[in-house]
């Protein structure tokens, strides 16, 4: 019995109901889905759930090996043009065939600043996206791009529904193996099986994303089979506790992600690449990563990832070093000069607001601890906590001064610094700007070699590991428990097609 047509049975007793339910995998996510609609996504779970209900061109395994998607073949004849041919006889879920106009809306809506997407800086480098015929469809690049295959995965929208008026947002209309059957808001989203799926109906009777905020709640709904599967964020004395517990099948794998303070380089004090420095080294990454997170995570070095293949573990930025910090504030000026404890400068203050938000209990101990250490060094730092939506949209708005967060999904340098770091990048929230490294990542996309790429982005990042717009405390962890009943392939982006065989 599939779950849309549970929910129609209201007549059934709970008992039933119940023993229906169970054979949904359930699965714990931290937020709850803002959108359905791939195209303007902006949180995992909206990325994980959309993955699900739509396909892209091409898919990434768990190895972020590029396979055939709705593209079931490409080739590059040119280095400015890319080719692709779409399967035939690929329905939407409305039962509506796929073409190669839908993938040119996608992409041109993607594209249109209007829409406000939040991955458009991923496709700029797009001049034209056309259909040769129903089936085929040429990009056209401005220049060579050498990531452009490792950002097809975005999900392909239908035109007709979107253009018609569908509710795409609430009601999402995709290609993929599962489709939505209901969505609860601030608790729960259920997919069930999309039994005309190009790649043959999945043997599952669906998946359905348990929105429960706190960690450690989520954890403990998982220990006490309310949920199938938990997956990072989690708190490092849960994941311990977990490791230890034989009833549960586990995967800790190196993420694809950080955990960084992002400086607001448009605050006046902030704009100065030394302060920021000297503020770096009362952040004592050592403690954080193995006392707070229990060394699930590891002590980073710089932007680049040791995963990738352009990390150069000589590019370094500032460490822990509370005399050092002194030093550099004195130089630059800072001195306490009313005997107070804290630091003044042409009568101001040193004051900082450190920010982060409410779900984390890690990244709230985290801030405070780095709290405590800039008030023993004269630093007046008060700490500012919000709910996710209130806190990421005031930094996404530039209203931070220092705030604690991550990135996730860093399938390539470029995702995770071109958007970040080039002058007006639409990830760029705190108003960072460098020619030099604007120089470097344009690099970084058009060149074809890899030893181009690698040396452009190892250029920009040792800028960037001495300016600190960033200051990267931790290369993140990736964690994953589930219960024997449940068999998956552990994918760092929290992927979880290999739960339903797709």
């Amino acid at each position: 019995m599939k779950y849309a047509r549970m929910l129609a049975t209201v007549g059934l007793t709970s008992l039933a109901a119940t023993a229906a339910t169970a054979e949904i995998t359930r699965l714990g996510a931290d937020v709850d889905s803002a959108t359905m609609d791939p195209r303007i996504q902006r949180n995992t779970t909206e990325y994980r759930v959309n993955n699900l209900v739509y396909d892209g061109l091409i898919k990434l395994n768990a190895d972020l090996q590029v396979e055939p998607g709705l593209a079931e073949s490409w080739e590059n004849p040119e280095p400015t043009i890319w080719i692709f041919n779409l399967r035939e006889n690929v329905t939407f879920h409305d039962g509506s065939t796929l073409v190669a106009d839908d993938v040119v809306y996608t992409f041109e809506t993607i594209l249109d600043p209007d829409l406000k997407a939040r991955f458009r800086s991923l496709f700029t480098p797009i001049e034209t996206i056309e259909a040769l015929d129903a089936n085929t469809v040429r990009i056209t690049l401005k220049e060579p791009y050498a990531p452009l295959l490792s950002y097809l995965d975005m999900g392909i929208v239908s035109k007709d529904y979107v253009e018609s008026g569908g509710d795409i947002q609430s009601v999402p209309v995709g290609t993929g193996p599962l489709q939505l059957a209901n969505w609860e808001r601030g608790a729960k989203i259920t997919l069930e099986p999309f039994e005309g799926y190009w790649g043959g109906a999945p043997d599952t009777e669906g998946i359905e994303f348990v929105v429960v905020g706190d960690n450690t709640a989520r954890a403990q709904a998982f220990e006490a089979g309310d949920l199938d599967i938990i997956q990072s964020p989690l708190s490092s004395q849960d994941i311990g506790r977990l490791v230890e517990n034989t009833q549960f099948q586990n995967e800790i794998l190196g993420g694809l992600g950080i955990t960084y303070l992002n400086f607001n380089t448009a605050h006046p004090l902030l704009s100065d690449p030394a302060l920021r420095r000297a503020l770096a080294m009362l952040v004592d990454q050592e403690t954080i990563v193995n006392a707070i997170y229990e060394g699930v995570d590891q002590v980073a070095t710089s932007i680049l990832l040791p995963s990738s293949w352009a990390y150069d573990a000589s590019i370094t930025q500032p460490g822990f070093d509370p005399e050092g910090a002194k030093a550099a504030f004195a130089a630059a000026g800072w001195t306490d000069s009313n005997g107070d404890g804290t630091l003044d400068k042409d009568g101001q203050p040193l004051s900082i607001v450190l920010s982060t938000h409410s779900e984390d209990p890690n990244r709230i101990q985290s801030l405070e601890y780095i709290q405590a250490i800039m008030l023993e060094n004269g630093v007046d730092a008060s700490i500012s906590i919000a709910d996710w939506p209130a806190f990421s949209e005031g930094v996404r708005g530039g209203q931070h001064e220092i705030a604690l967060l991550g990135w996730l999904n860093i399938v390539d340098p470029d995702r995770l610094m071109f958007g970040q770091f080039h002058t007006g990048g639409s990830f760029n929230w705190g108003s960072y700007s460098n020619s030099e490294v604007d120089a470097h990542l344009d690099t970084g996309r058009s060149a074809t070699e890899i030893g181009d790429r690698t040396a452009a982005y190892q250029a920009a990042a040792a800028i960037i590991a001495d300016e600190l717009p960033y200051f990267v405390i931790a290369y993140q962890g990736y964690q994953v428990f589930h219960t024997n009943e449940v068999s998956l392939t552990p994918d760092a982006r929290g992927m979880m097609r290999s739960v339903i065989g797709k």
